[in-house]
């Protein structure tokens, strides 16, 4: 792509059919490309593991990139057909789009920081209507591409167009600098499709322009008062999020099981396979402090024979970050269940003889509390 471009997209209120198979074509042969090379570094890491029989810590952390770049891609496939699926519900909600914005930066300031890229948002606060939890999908898969972009800054800035009637969202950044050893990653990645097809999916303008290499994405969202551009009277809008939860798209969520035993892990593996999770395991409070290090993950479940002070601290240093952060405990016996509550006296947790039955469904609703 030359230096300076325009690619803009203006998405009608009807649907745009996702079965044309010319665009499938592409984006099957760009998901191919993309997680080849991943897979094939990951593979040679292998090969030469298998000679010497040795591998340092820094190429098991390379390995472990390597495999985890191909995992997420293969989740960002199924988003876009998730996404694309006719049948996917749509709630149509009243949502504060500074507050969602915030939520995001929020749970994903760890990952930023450990990059070294500042986001500065400035915004004029406005109420949009769209599926709250979609809106939280769109924003973090926003993120995810600015950051192969970019290792600068990411501006946010909404603001509202009153001659379109609508609100804008427009995410800028500089793109990576030229590096004639490694070309510049390709602005139409996959996880570029996924926002297009989110963006398609929820009705939204979607555009980007590239001058002097610096990117500007600019997002168009329906505000209230003109609800009925999007097809949708107010007496047809939700008024928060408890009205949409069996509609919550939570596939592709991340979480963590911290769980010492493998016969844990493996049953609450099982329970949880048909939600389309991003699942990861640990086998200590210690293990999983590390792997947070970095970057959250949207919910952590844990056994509860691990509670302690180290877990207790552990709590409550990601609360503080992100309060109402989602735990689930496993207790030890019964096959009583239980969800958290808005104050805080109530936590959510799963008696050891319910985990097929009812782990899903606690995860679910604390998912859906907080995306």
């Amino acid at each position: 792509m030359s230096d300076s471009s325009t690619t803009a997209t203006s998405i009608p209120s009807q649907r745009v059919p996702a079965t044309d198979g010319v665009r499938w074509r592409e984006l099957i042969a760009e998901f191919g490309a993309e997680i080849a090379h991943p897979l094939t570094l990951a593979l040679e890491r292998v090969n030469a593991l298998t000679s010497s029989g040795r591998i340092d810590r820094s190429g098991l952390r390379l390995l472990r990139e390597e495999i985890e770049t191909a995992r997420q891609l293969g989740m960002t496939a199924q988003l876009l057909a998730r996404f694309a699926s006719a049948g996917l519900a749509q709630s149509r909600e009243r949502v504060a789009l500074l507050d969602t914005l915030q939520s995001v930066l929020t749970h994903r300031k760890r990952e930023t920081d450990a990059r070294g890229i500042t986001v500065q948002p400035t915004a004029t606060p406005v109420d949009v209507i769209v599926d709250a939890s979609l809106l939280f999908s769109l924003l973090n898969t926003l993120i995810d591409w600015a950051l192969t972009q970019t290792r600068t800054a990411i501006a946010l800035v909404i603001d509202v167009d009153t001659w379109k009637g609508h609100a804008r969202l427009s995410c800028q950044f500089a793109l990576l600098p030229i590096d004639a050893a490694a070309p510049p990653p390709p602005l139409d990645t996959l996880t570029w499709r996924l926002l297009e097809q989110t963006a398609m999916t929820m009705h939204l303008g979607l555009a980007r322009q590239v001058n002097d290499r610096v990117v500007t994405v600019t997002l168009e969202f329906a505000l209230p008062a003109n609800a009925d551009i999007e097809g949708v009277s107010p007496v047809d809008l939700d008024q928060g999020f408890d009205s949409s939860i069996n509609s919550k798209p939570l596939a592709g969520s991340h979480v963590v099981v911290i769980a010492s035993r493998r016969s844990m892990r493996t049953r609450i593996r099982d329970a949880l396979r048909h939600m389309g999770l991003i699942v990861d395991m640990v086998t200590s409070v210690d293990e999983a402090i590390d792997f947070c290090s970095d970057g959250l993950p949207h919910a952590i479940i844990v056994e509860g024979i691990l509670h302690g002070e180290r877990f207790d601290h552990f709590r409550a240093d990601i609360r503080a970050e992100v309060p109402g952060f989602p735990f689930i405990d496993i207790v030890e016996e019964g096959n009583e269940f239980n969800v958290s509550n808005d104050t805080g006296t109530e936590r959510a947790r799963v008696g050891q003889d319910a985990i097929e039955a009812a782990l899903p469904s606690v995860l679910m609703f604390e998912l859906s509390k907080t995306l």
